[in-house]
This record gives structure tokens, C-alpha cells and sequence, in this order.
């Protein structure tokens, strides 16, 4: 909060804004200035508002969404007009897809100007018509109060997801002493599910004899974690989880089984190919996560529960749809079902398949073993520590090796795959959890997409702990061009890479580079035992793989543990069939 001579100044529509925002409970926002935004950062210095310089505004947006992710509450970007505003498009994108509750404010043109192509005018409320639950071009100051108040309530509402707000410069600067005091807008929550659907899901769960749980990120979104795990445990169903759900269930939980889908594990996409019930809830059938959709658990029943209707039977019809709350639903549930004595031989044949199957982390070879360096990470850092991370190989091997024991603690972008998304995003969790550990898994193609933000984490002395791991390659491209493409590689060469280390230490983060197995346990220790940021950069071997990978097209009965032409070469996550 800065005192200036200013604060005294008439309040136009810019002040009324920051205003309005800290009444929404807005405390930090990211952001980049510019021309048409310029009133707005002009109130800021009058304001209570915490904003955070970033390098690109591609950052902004991520680093909100990050924030949001982390924390649960909205998450606020500002961008000036023209590239400032198509430079979020990405970050809006990411929230949209993976339903995050973001609010985004864009400098506009003044409005006498609209259409003449003035400088730096571009029509953001049509970019970003397809990627935002709402948008507003907001033509008068008078139409302030109506706009703020829908836009974070539509944010939050039902779904949550990105809205925009695009002020003209006129529109900031206008005289707002007339408008009243903002008020937050009541949230209205999900409907309770019918009565009826609650009863037939009851007496399909007990009739069933293979009954597999299907949950995804809507656990979190509904805020039912808790409810999830009470009827994990009243009905003893075993449990698969997506990449956006894990955590649901904590890792070591004696029904779960493990994530399903094109890198989950064997004994998750066992179960659901043999069920004879899928109770899936809060997810969406996402084909990274059914292989070969008209393959998938052929022999199942559908019990469908989420908040958003528009996903029921969008890709998979439900034989019994269960809309509306999701708490609410899996409440109603865990008070009426039991754990049949006739599931039991079931229970015991997944929880073989669990132990069977499990991830080994004796990888022959020399080179540091990604798997089981990340598992020693996840055992070394705090419980409720946030792990976020890039899009790539590494991803998947965060999913599969690290334990996770809340949906907030693990940021990934799911549905967009955003290279780039995991510097920003973990800089927004470190903000929005000042006193939680904050550890980025980025690997070396990602991290160069979102670099410049290394300023941001060095200048506000941000204690995020990265762990680069760098295969000076592409690797998921490298990987799937080895698989299906015959190995014709084809622009996925990283090997001019910088070295991190140094880099990192030109923007004062403290870095070290280890190469061998040797060096992991101490070179994880004394990473999260540093007081600030710092930097491990792991070399390790550009051909690993991930492990299972079920080809596309195919169902998730067909899951390679290593490339059939290189046998010799590859190590197995599991154990042959």
C-alpha cells in the first residue's frame, strides 16, 4: 500500500476496481503494465493489492492459474491491450480446460477508438470467446459493479473456470465517486441429486461383483475430498484415479490401485477392463485416460456422478446419471452402501494385481533412474508439500513415482499439456501458500519456454525448489517418434542446452548439476534444505522411456512395458504378465 499524494485524488473507475477486487478477497495478482492499462496500475499504488511483476504475461496468466490450482480460490491476471492480451491466451486456455477459477482483466483501446485498428487494439472478447466461461468489453464505468460482481461469480459458480474483463482506457479513467461500495455476488451451489438416483446407484453398487471407483479432478473442484475418501471406505471398492484426480485417495491406501490411462499402471487398467461397474466421479473420460473409447471397460455399467450435467453421457452414455453436488451425492452414498461379502474375491484379486504389478526402481545402468529419483523426492519432501510440474516425460513420471496426499498438492496441466506451465504455477502456489514447500519438476524443453521467470522467483526471493531434469531432448516426441515413427527423430535435439546451473545463478538462485546415482540423496537434501530458491539440475540418460505406455488407439488392455524392438535395452516398470 503506498500513501501518495494521490490517494486523495477523485476515484475514477480504475480506483473503484481495486476496490472492488480487494472486496471480492482478491490479495495477490500478476501482471505486466502498458498504455491501456496504465490508469489501473496508476490505483494500484493507492491500493492493498499485492501485484507481482512477472516477465511475460504468458507468466501472469499461469501464475494465476497456479494460484488458483494451489489455493482454491480465484486467481486475477492483468495485461495491457494488443500483445499483452493475446500473450494470456494460453494461460486462459490451460484454466478453461481444466476448470480453474481465474478472473482476467485486459487493457482495451478507448472506446471511440474501438475498430478503427488504433494501436495495440485487438478484439480480445473474440479471441477469447471459445476459452473463457464469460467475457465483458465494458462500455460505460456504470456497467463496473454488474461486470465485477457476475465475473467472479461465474468464475466460482457450478464449474469453475476462466471469465475476462476487457477495459477500455476511458472506461478506467471515467468518474466512478457515484458508484456504490462493491458486493460479492451469492454463489448459488450445485443442486442435491435426486433421490431416486441415489437409490439406483445404491442397489447397482451392491448387486455388482467387480465395482471399480473412477474418480478424476471433480473431487476437488467440489470440494469432496473427505466425502470421497469416507465412501472409498464404506463401500471397499477399488479405486483408479486421472491424472488431474490424484491425491483423491493418499498413494498408500490400501483400495487404490493406482492412476488409469495411457501411463497408469497396470492394475488400475486391469480392474476397470474387467469391471462390471465403473462409479465414475467427477470425470470425463478423457481419452488419454480410456485408450480406445469403445474398448473401454466393455463389460461395465456406468454410475455417472458430477457437477456438470453436460458431462454425463457426453462420451459414454451412464446407465444411471447422478447430477448436481458432489459431496452431497457420495454422502448420500457412504450412509447406504456396505462392502459385500461377494465383492471380496474381487478386493483380493485387485490388491494382488496392485502388489504384482508394482513399480520397481532397480533400473540397471549407470545413469541417474528419473522414477526413483522422484519417489526419494516425494519421500524427502514435506507431506503437504505442492509438487508442480511441466508437460512431457517428466510429468508422467511425477504422476506415477511421486505420493501426493491432496488434488491441490499436484499442479499439472491436464487437459491443455502446457510446455511452460509449471515455472509460473509454481510461483503462484508459492504466493498463495507462503509457508507450504513449493517444488517445480520441470524438464530441460519445458523449462526454456517460461524462463525469464527465473527474474520474478530471484527478485521476490521465492523459496520454489526446482529439480530440472535434463535429457537434452523432447523427450515425450523423442520417445513416441522411437515408438511410431521408426525412429525417424525429427527436431527433438536439445543437446545446445545452457547449462542451468549457471543460469539459474545469474538470476542469485543457488544451483548444482549432478550427474550420477551417487549424488541424488544429497543433492535432494541439500535442495529443500536451502531457506530460498534453488536449482538441481539432473542429468539423466536421453533414451529412458516412460513406462507403461498404451499406444494410441488402442484399449487399455494393451500396454507396452517396453519397446519390443529394444528389449534388451529398456528396463520394466513391472513386473511381465
Amino acid at each position: 500500500m503506498n500513501t501518495s499524494a494521490h490517494s486523495s485524488a477523485p476515484r475514477n473507475g480504475a480506483r473503484w476496481l481495486t476496490q472492488a477486487l480487494e472486496a471480492e478477497g482478491v490479495h495477490t495478482l500478476f501482471g505486466y503494465p502498458g498504455g491501456t492499462i496504465m490508469p489501473f496500475y496508476d490505483a494500484l499504488v493507492d491500493s492493498g493489492l499485492k501485484h507481482i511483476l512477472v516477465r511475460h504475461e504468458q507468466g501472469a496468466a499461469l501464475a494465476a492459474n497456479g494460484y488458483a490450482r494451489a489455493s482454491g480460490q480465484v486467481g486475477v491476471c492483468v495485461a495491457t491491450s494488443g500483445p499483452g492480451a493475446s500473450n494470456l491466451v494460453t494461460g486462459i486456455a490451460d484454466a478453461m480446460l481444466d476448470s480453474v477459477p481465474m478472473v482476467c482483466i485486459t487493457g482495451q483501446v478507448a472506446t471511440p477508438l474501438l475498430g478503427t485498428d488504433a494501436f495495440q487494439e485487438l478484439d480480445v472478447f473474440g479471441l477469447t470467446l471459445p476459452i473463457v466461461k464469460h467475457s465483458w468489453l465494458v462500455r460505460s464505468v456504470d456497467d463496473l459493479p454488474r461486470v465485477v460482481a457476475e465475473a467472479f461469480r461465474i468464475a466460482r459458480e457450478g464449474r469453475p473456470g476462466p471469465v475476462l474483463i476487457d477495459l477500455p482506457k476511458d472506461v478506467q479513467i471515467a468518474d466512478a465517486t457515484h458508484l456504490p461500495a462493491h458486493m460479492p455476488a451469492t454463489i448459488s451451489p450445485p443442486p442435491a441429486p435426486q433421490a431416486t438416483a441415489i437409490d439406483d446407484a445404491v442397489a447397482a453398487i451392491a448387486a455388482a461383483e467387480k465395482p471399480v471407483i473412477y474418480a478424476g479432478g471433480g473431487v476437488a473442484l467440489g470440494d469432496a475430498v473427505d466425502d470421497f475418501r469416507a465412501f472409498v471406505e464404506a463401500s471397499a471398492i477399488p479405486t483408479v484415479l486421472t491424472l488431474r484426480g490424484l491425491g483423491a485417495l493418499p498413494a498408500q491406501h490400501p483400495h487404490y490401485l493406482g492412476m488409469l490411462g495411457m501411463h497408469g499402471t497396470r492394475a488400475a487398467n486391469m480392474a476397470v477392463q474387467e469391471s462390471d461397474l465403473l462409479v465414475v466421479v467427477g470425470a470425463r473420460f478423457d481419452d488419454r485416460a480410456t485408450g480406445k473409447l469403445n474398448e473401454f471397460a466393455p463389460f461395465a455399467r456406468v454410475i455417472h456422478i458430477d457437477a456438470d450435467a453436460y458431462e454425463i453421457s457426453k462420451l459414454r452414455t451412464a446407465d444411471i446419471a447422478v447430477p448436481g453436488n458432489v459431496g452431497t451425492a457420495l454422502r448420500a452414498l457412504t450412509g447406504a452402501v456396505a462392502a459385500p461379502a461377494a465383492q471380496a474375491a474381487w478386493r483380493k484379486r485387485c490388491a494382488g494385481h496392485r502388489e504384482r504389478f508394482a513399480a520397481r526402481y532397480d533400473a540397471p545402468g549407470k545413469h541417474i533412474y528419473a522414477p526413483a529419483l522422484l519417489k526419494r523426492l516425494s519421500e524427502l519432501a514435506p507431506a503437504d508439500a505442492i509438487i508442480a510440474c511441466d508437460v512431457g516425460q517428466h510429468q508422467m513420471w511425477v504422476a506415477q513415482h511421486c505420493r501426493f496426499n491432496h488434488p491441490r498438492n499436484h499442479l499439472t496441466s491436464g487437459a491443455l499439456g502446457t510446455m511452460g506451465f509449471g515455472l509460473p504455477a509454481a510461483m503462484g502456489a508459492q504466493f498463495a501458500c507462503p509457508d507450504r514447500t513449493v517444488v517445480l519438476v520441470s524438464g530441460d524443453g519445458s523449462f526454456m519456454m517460461n524462463v525469464q521467470e527465473l527474474a520474478t522467483i530471484g527478485r521476490c526471493r521465492l523459496p520454489v525448489k526446482i529439480v530440472l531434469l535434463d535429457n537434452s531432448s523432447l523427450g515425450m516426441v523423442r520417445q513416441w517418434q522411437e515408438l511410431f515413427f521408426a525412429e525417424r527423430y525429427s527436431e527433438i535435439d536439445l543437446s545446445d542446452n545452457p547449462d542451468f546451473a549457471a543460469l539459474a545463478q545469474v538470476f542469485g538462485i543457488p544451483a548444482t548439476r549432478i550427474e550420477a546415482r551417487d549424488d541424488v540423496e544429497g543433492g535432494l537434501a541439500a535442495l529443500l534444505a536451502q531457506p530460498g530458491p534453488a536449482l538441481l539440475h539432473v542429468a539423466i540418460d536421453a533414451r529412458a522411456n516412460v513406462w507403461p505406455l498404451v499406444p494410441p488407439n488402442n484399449a487399455n488392455s494393451t500396454m507396452l512395458e517396453s519397446n519390443p524392438a529394444h528389449q534388451s535395452q529398456e528396463f520394466p516398470n513391472a513386473i511381465p504378465a
